[in-house]
């Protein structure tokens, strides 16, 4: 029997272990902080329900364009809706905790051991848990990553705060100050406006989230704006300092910001250092990130690696796969490399955003040709009886054959409407094949069919 140990116990780790033990191996998981790791427990399923519970909030507060009136709140509180903060930080820190009991009742019934201990390589063959010395034919390491920390601005877990820390709250910022206008800071920011904080979000660049679509990231910005937030652009945040009633940011041209708290959202570091990994012979990039290949293969023979600690797309269905993956090559069993151009991701936001395949950004460089139907949501009749005015649907495809190379998605729910494109992408379906799939109508996906329909090439007669 094949002894697999792997070292995290997050998506990269929990997947690849149900995987092989499904597959018949001797499978041991060692995870420090509790199955799910910090993905379940701190960081993806916390941020994802707090900003569930923010969308129901600005969904309250837009009623009245519906016709739905809210009166007799609290003087100052927009249509009297409040966030008891103490309640949303509960369930929140309680859903991550039974998130992370149910992945451990399944590992436990798939007879996966789970070990609640540090975990670092003493060589290819051997991890050292705890106080124990566990011997493997594979080991897979998937430990993750942490925020990066900006010299000067130190988070102190009061006012000065990384995305971790902010469950600990007992109540709502006043004024929270986001650095950080990347995916994270773009989602928190969102959120504890609809919350009912006042936000300032500072942005280095010139405008929010730049390695996302233009049009998106537009789209965003002006209903952050519209919704009260202050959204400084080209404003690289120097320093943050505690003041005696809150923070005070300082930006590298001089300029000062000040609130109650400050959120630090700029990026994160790999936790590779000190479990052994160049010892034995496990190749780190400059950022400290583990090298891989497309079967999540290291330079050490045995070792693979998955997740935030590769920098491969740091999204956990990249981790979740590229586990799997570890496993089925580790096995013999008949694998796909990791195929980067079908991935699909969502920012979550209110809007959502999310896309998949090739990008505006390659096909205005001149990367590849393609073409471009964007249909604006307003236009359509769903969105229209819901109130959802932001947002489009986006659609690629190749001039010619009308394979579909990719889309963006900006509305309510565009993690969930994404799929249609990704399953297009990944199937090198052609637009016209889309377009002749039934939609249901009204809906929001009516939308995708509907940019399939105008991009459908016309039939030139034979001989013509």
């Amino acid at each position: 029997m094949t002894r697999i140990v792997i070292i995290g116990g997050g998506p990269g780790g929990y997947e690849a272990a149900l995987v092989a033990a499904q597959l018949g191996a001797q499978v041991t998981v060692v995870e420090q902080d509790g199955p799910g790791g910090a993905c379940v427990l701190t960081d993806c399923v916390p941020s994802k329900t707090m900003i569930a519970t923010s969308v129901r909030k600005q969904a309250l507060l837009d009623a009245s364009m519906l016709g739905v009136h809210y009166t007799g709140g609290p003087d100052g509180d927009v249509g009297g809706v409040i966030a008891d903060m103490p309640l949303v930080n509960r369930r929140v820190k309680d859903l991550a905790q039974a998130q992370s009991a149910d992945i451990a009742a399944r590992l436990s019934a798939e007879g996966v051991e789970v070990i609640k201990a540090p975990g670092r390589l003493f060589d290819p063959q051997t991890v050292m848990a705890g106080d124990r010395t566990l011997q493997a034919d594979v080991v897979i390491v998937a430990t993750g990553a942490t925020p990066r920390v900006l010299p000067g601005a130190e988070p102190d877990g009061e006012r000065i705060l990384n995305w971790r820390q902010l469950y600990d709250l007992e109540e709502l910022p006043e004024h929270l100050i986001v650095v950080g206008s990347g995916v994270t800071g773009a989602e928190f920011a969102g959120a504890y406006r609809s919350l009912g904080s006042e936000v300032t979000l500072v942005s280095s660049r010139d405008r929010m989230m730049p390695n996302e679509d233009a049009d998106a990231a537009e789209v965003l910005e002006e209903v952050y704006r519209r919704r009260g937030m202050n959204v400084m652009g080209r404003s690289r945040a120097e320093s943050v300092k505690r003041t005696a009633g809150g923070v005070v940011v300082t930006l590298e041209d001089g300029r000062t910001a000040e609130g109650s708290h400050c959120l630090m959202t700029v990026g994160m570091v790999p936790n590779t250092g000190g479990i052994g990994l160049e010892e034995t012979g496990v190749t780190l990039d400059r950022g400290g990130f583990i090298q891989v290949d497309k079967v999540s293969r290291t330079s050490a023979s045995g070792v693979y690696a998955a997740g935030d600690c590769t920098g491969v797309l740091m999204l956990a269905s990249v981790a979740a796969m590229q586990g799997r993956i570890a496993v089925w090559h580790a096995l013999g069993e008949a694998v796909q490399p990791l195929r980067l151009a079908t991935v699909s991701s969502t920012i979550f936001t209110d809007p959502e955003i999310a896309a998949v395949g090739i990008t505006q950004k390659a096909i205005e460089a001149g990367e590849i040709e393609a073409n471009v139907v964007k249909l604006p949501l307003a236009t359509n009749a769903r969105a229209k009886m819901q109130g959802f005015n932001d947002g489009f649907v986006k659609l690629f495809c190749r001039p010619h054959t009308g394979i579909i190379l990719g889309g963006v998605v900006v509305a309510p729910r565009a993690s969930e409407l994404i799929l249609a494109v990704s399953v297009a992408v990944q199937q090198r379906l052609t637009v016209d094949q889309l377009a002749h799939t039934f939609a249901v109508y009204p809906s929001l996906s009516g939308s995708i069919t509907e940019a399939a329909r105008r991009l459908m090439q016309p039939m030139t007669p034979s001989g013509i």
